[in-house]
């Protein structure tokens, strides 16, 4: 895999490989962004929670450092001052570089205001306030009445930019939301029969699988379920989550004998069907229920929307990648519901104005009609070519 940036944008996104991120001016913005760089380390395995890291420093020495690990596990901070205790150090008077304000409440953890307040620091640098409700301030609030010195904003951009997917929903109750797909060189995702077995080479396919394995659900349509089969599942990665298996299907299609149904007998994925709330549907429905598949079930024009509200409320969604097909992606788009996509470029052309394109239904008679994307990161897989872009909206 070769990976190339554009230097001409700004707004590209940290590269989740790890890299030393240094500065030889600002020595705090050296330490915030060894703070960042420990937050990405939580990428997959803290969701619905935020990626956090925090770095302690004392007389100009990290004295403790840490990043929240895992869902339910130990905050940043708390981690921090765990590693300044293994290594003999004293946290009193210390200077503190977190990503995100310290919670004040209690979850799954006690909140981390009240064990750096005990630990006596001197000062707190936070990157951003956090938009959780139960935070959303309090968390400086309370440090600056115990009396320690508190300053908002040191590296803000690249914090908001880590936490991009947390931020969205918790103010807006929906996931960040990645559109995938793979197309030729002339822009078909399938031949006019519908043949589409492979696009894209194994490589491609391999770095697919990496994001499904990161994600908290996968989204398809009917259609791509019955051509297809598919089990929407990672393979041969390390998998950091295990991402819900969604499959849009309005009229309740879902084959029972599919992989994604037969598989939960033998304690596959969770698997949510979107279908109208029809009451012709009773039967499937119930059929799919006691195969242990939820429906969850909408009325109205924004059943799409409606849904997903829904099923990110109730299963702390972050991450989605909509895999297709062009139907569904197409409504994605359609509603201005996509953030990211994904597209990957085959070396192949099929020359045939009836092949099937990765977006359609959208009558766009003068090119200045056209919706634009933003060009974030270019990767290359030998031949093929990833290009990320982000939509113009999701551009600050």
């Amino acid at each position: 895999m070769r990976r190339e940036t554009l230097p001409t944008f700004v707004n590209i996104p940290p590269d989740l490989a790890e890299k030393p991120l240094m500065s030889h001016v600002d020595p705090n913005l050296k330490h915030m962004q060894r703070a960042l760089m420990l937050a990405k380390r939580g990428l997959g395995r803290v969701e619905p929670n935020p990626m956090v890291g925090c770095v302690l420093v004392s007389r100009g020495k990290v004295i403790g450092e840490g990043f929240h690990g895992k869902f339910g596990r130990p905050h940043a901070e708390v981690e921090a001052l765990t590693d300044c205790k293994k290594r003999a150090n004293d946290p009193r008077g210390c200077d503190v570089f977190v990503t995100l304000e310290p919670c004040s409440h209690h979850g799954k953890t006690p909140p981390c205001v009240d064990a750096l307040i005990e630990a006596k620091v001197r000062r707190v640098f936070v990157a951003m306030g956090d938009p959780f409700a139960q935070v959303d301030g309090q968390g400086v609030e309370k440090l600056k009445a115990a009396g320690i010195d508190v300053k908002v904003g040191l590296c803000a951009n690249e914090a908001r930019e880590l936490n991009r997917a947390f931020v969205k929903r918790v103010t807006i109750g929906l996931p960040w939301t990645i559109a995938k797909w793979a197309q030729t060189i002339d822009g078909h995702i399938a031949t006019r029969a519908g043949d589409s077995q492979w696009i894209s080479n194994e490589k491609s396919r391999a770095n697919v699988h990496q994001l499904r394995g990161r994600v908290d659900a996968i989204m398809v349509g009917i259609g791509t379920v019955l051509a297809d089969d598919p089990s929407l599942t990672a393979r041969d990665v390390k998998v950091k989550r295990v991402a819900r298996r969604i499959v849009v299907d309005p009229a309740l299609r879902l084959p029972m004998e599919s992989k994604l149904v037969t598989s939960l007998s033998a304690g596959g994925p969770p698997v949510t069907v979107i279908a109208r709330n029809d009451e012709n549907n009773a039967v499937q429905r119930r059929e799919l229920e006691e195969a242990g598949v939820e429906v969850c079930a909408m009325a109205g024009e924004h059943m799409l929307v409606d849904a997903l509200r829904s099923l990110t409320d109730t299963h702390g969604l972050t991450n989605l990648l909509v895999e297709g097909g062009a139907t569904l992606i197409s409504s994605f788009f359609a509603k201005n519901m996509i953030d990211e996509a994904q597209v990957y470029v085959a070396p192949k052309w099929l020359g045939d104005a009836q092949a099937a394109p990765a977006i359609h239904g959208f009558e766009r008679t003068l090119m200045k009609e056209a919706e634009t994307l933003s060009l974030q990161q270019i990767t290359r897989f030998d031949d093929d070519v990833l290009l990320t872009y982000r939509a113009r909206s999701q551009i600050k």
